[in-house]
């Protein structure tokens, strides 16, 4: 697919969503990036700010196949993958897929689920797969989990531990809406009547693919991948960081900084791309020390330090 066609229709679906999702442009590209580059997101926020209306915006308007887990600590790796029963009047055995045989998962508060039932997700957010009673069973495409979390809550909740949290491509958090656009989200609520929306159809799940595909035809100069590097051994050398980000850090700046350049229409990454999503992009992916954490800092601000310090590289 061409670049310019790419990016007009990336353009057209953040114009669709922003119909329901009032002053949230930020937050709404770096959802759309996430997903042209394949990964999957973890929005951490207080309830009420939308989260699940967002995921649902995007769904409708690139006409992918929308499934919801509501995560509690009874739910089974069976009600996520799904299960093989016996149907009595064939006499055979038959799987019955689970809600991760979609195209976009939204899997609602992922840490109130008991680690046995997150790692089942393991292997469907890594491999795009998931193995049942030993047989394997392929996931559509595109497949992507978008899970929430609310980040105050801690009672009857198990955190992720640090290697699912690394599988996260991005974590994102919405925030609360200005006053201006408060009043809107009612005025649109009242305009409205009615709680469920529905939003045009921009483009189709195998669109979505082409485009996808075309993430990786992006250049990215020598330059650009010497920054990303610089920018991630920063973590690993950082006093205040106990654990930096792994390689598998830099591979995430590396695709989400050609999705963003998709986006805007380029066919080569420049320095902007990386830095509006470093932070999302690796804020989870380092352990503070005790110290650091002790007094409050947040992984957030050290990386924002950390890049504020390096140098971008000019690109001719």
């Amino acid at each position: 697919m061409k670049i310019t066609k790419a990016s007009s229709i990336c353009k057209q679906i953040l114009a669709e969503v922003s119909k329901v999702i009032v002053g949230k442009e930020t937050v709404l590209e770096q959802v759309l990036i996430g997903l042209l580059a394949k990964g999957n997101l973890l929005l951490e926020d207080v309830p009420g700010l939308a989260k699940t209306m967002m995921i649902k915006a995007f769904a409708q308007v690139m006409d992918c196949d929308f499934r919801r887990i509501q995560c509690t600590p009874d739910l089974l790796p069976a009600d996520v993958t799904g299960s093989t029963i016996f149907n009595q009047k064939t006499q055979e055995f038959i799987f019955r897929k689970g809600p991760v045989f979609t195209n976009l998962l939204l899997v609602d508060e992922i840490n109130r689920a008991s680690p046995k039932t997150q790692s089942s997700l393991l292997e469907a957010m890594q491999e795009q797969h998931v193995t049942v009673d030993g047989v394997t069973y392929t996931l559509p495409t595109p497949f992507h989990v978008l899970a929430t979390q609310n980040p105050i809550e801690f009672e009857g909740t198990f955190p992720l531990p640090e290697a699912q949290l690394d599988r996260f491509l991005m974590r994102l958090s919405v925030g609360y809406p200005a006053r201006e656009e408060e009043i809107e989200i009612l005025n649109r609520r009242i305009k409205r009547k009615q709680e469920e929306f529905s939003l045009e159809k921009i483009t189709s799940a195998n669109e979505i693919l082409e485009i996808q595909k075309t993430v990786e035809e992006i250049h990215i100069d020598d330059r650009i991948k010497e920054y990303i590097v610089e920018i991630v051994r920063r973590t690993r050398e950082n006093e205040r960081i106990e654990v930096g980000a792994s390689p598998r850090g830099s591979l995430a700046l590396l695709h989400l900084s050609r999705a963003s350049a998709i986006i805007d229409g380029r066919d080569f990454v420049n320095p902007d791309d990386v830095k509006k999503i470093v932070v999302p992009a690796l804020s989870h992916r380092i352990i503070l020390s005790t110290g650091s954490w002790l007094t409050g800092i947040k992984p957030e601000d050290i990386i924002a330090r950390e890049l504020a310090k390096i140098k971008a590289p000019r690109l001719d």
